[in-house]
């Protein structure tokens, strides 16, 4: 989608990468190894969107880090592209509409620390109507074409897990349960 706009695939990946998650920072060789792309390439599109205020650069040290510029005046549209080509929004309205008692929904993994790896973790917090939790991830991921990971929790599972003091693990333990 956004591909007929803008043409360099660099700067697509780096826009999804800063505004999917617009308090993350990374570095160029950072980005470079994620994109599996030269640091030139990476290094000349921070540049333009540096230079046209999209993007800041801070530096720390020795290292140069960058971030979504959440004052520039596109970021609002910016941040909806971003949302809307990786299917956020669209996942979001349908989860919210049709699953019952939803209290909360996390966003984890990847795409919480703006990687748009193709696979959205969530947390579903509240009584949900499993049956239609799965029609909504199976039409959402063909919409999408991204995988989605929910793991559902009553408020009283999350609460156990947080007074114990092992969300932590549960959550690792879930990530890794999907993986195989």
């Amino acid at each position: 989608m956004l591909s007929g706009i803008v043409t360099s695939k660099t700067k697509i990946n780096l826009l999804v990468r800063m505004f999917l998650n617009p308090a993350m920072k990374a570095y160029l060789r950072e980005l470079a190894k994620e994109f599996d792309v030269s640091t030139n390439s990476v290094r000349t599109e921070l540049n333009t969107l540096t230079e046209n205020n999209i993007l800041i650069a801070e530096r720390d040290g020795r290292s140069v880090y960058y971030r979504a510029n959440t004052q520039h005046p596109l970021f609002p549209e910016l941040s909806s592209m971003v949302r809307k080509i990786t299917g956020i929004d669209e996942l979001a309205r349908s989860i919210i509409q049709r699953l019952g008692n939803l209290e909360a929904v996390y966003l984890t993994g990847d795409y919480a620390r703006g990687k748009d790896s193709g696979i959205i973790d969530l947390v579903l917090i509240g009584d949900i109507n499993r049956e239609k939790l799965d029609d909504v991830i199976m039409k959402t991921e063909r919409y999408i074409n991204r995988k989605i990971r929910p793991l559902i929790l009553t408020k009283k599972d999350l609460d156990d897990l947080l007074e114990k003091g092992t969300l932590k693990d549960a959550m690792k333990l879930w990530e890794k349960g999907c993986d195989s």
